[in-house]
């Protein structure tokens, strides 16, 4: 097995392992392992394909659990962010609004733990925050983020939070798919490649919704601000 192969199914085995559990944070997991051995557009195909195969089993499986109005907006406003992030992974690699972007997560995160009475977001900032998650997701796969700021703000239902996450998050990679095939960076290397790693996602999938079930529900919550912090902090010292 050579050493692309074994950082592949690495970084998709944790990154999915750790989805499954928060319901998102899987692309700031396996992006790291990925970027050791390939370029960042061959790794935003590779995450996007398994991010498409896991979204079916998602939806079957929390479709009544999602806030279905709020996953609507979401999917329009990040349809047009994924089109100008696509466009701008193939002709540029912005730093510092990765950077941007982990500053805004870690402030929000602080802000959660400082306000006890939060006020749900307006329609307008709702849209804005979605568009960013699109564009986040064309990028560099990291818009998982935004969204889980956006879904926390307007529930504190830990089943309902991870739900709406898997479905919007599935819903761009869907986009993003498309995307990238008509933008010619999603190829058949990628799709053969990815048939070696699938035994060790489905692992992933299965040994995550085991763990998701043993946690109790406030340390859910503590996890996942937890795993945006340390998101937040990845995207800001990272180069």
């Amino acid at each position: 097995m050579d050493l692309m192969l074994l950082l592949l199914i690495i970084g998709i085995f944790l990154g999915f392992f750790i989805q499954t559990i928060s319901g998102f944070a899987g692309a700031l997991v396996a992006l790291p392992f990925l970027l050791l051995v390939m370029p960042l557009t061959e790794a935003v195909s590779y995450i996007s394909i398994f991010y498409s195969l896991s979204s079916p089993i998602y939806f079957y499986k929390e479709w009544k659990n999602m806030d279905k109005p709020l996953l609507k907006k979401l999917a329009i406003t990040s349809f047009f962010g994924i089109l100008i992030g696509s466009i701008v992974l193939i002709y540029g690699q912005p730093i510092l609004l990765k950077k941007a972007l982990g500053l805004f997560i870690i402030l929000f995160v602080l802000n959660s733990l400082r306000i006890k009475n939060k006020q749900p977001f307006g329609f307008m900032i709702q849209s804005i925050l979605g568009l960013f998650g699109g564009f986040f997701s064309g990028v560099f796969s990291t818009g998982g983020p935004l969204y889980a700021i956006i879904i926390k703000n307007e529930t504190d239902d830990v089943k309902v939070f991870r739900a709406t996450m898997f479905g919007i998050l599935g819903l761009v990679s869907m986009m993003r798919i498309a995307v990238l095939v008509f933008e010619g960076i999603l190829t058949t290397t990628e799709l053969h490649n990815s048939l070696y790693v699938l035994p060790f996602f489905i692992a992933a999938l299965i040994l995550g919704k085991m763990v998701y079930l043993k946690l109790n529900e406030e340390f859910l919550k503590k996890f996942i601000l937890g795993l945006l912090f340390l998101s937040g902090t990845a995207l800001l010292l990272k180069s």
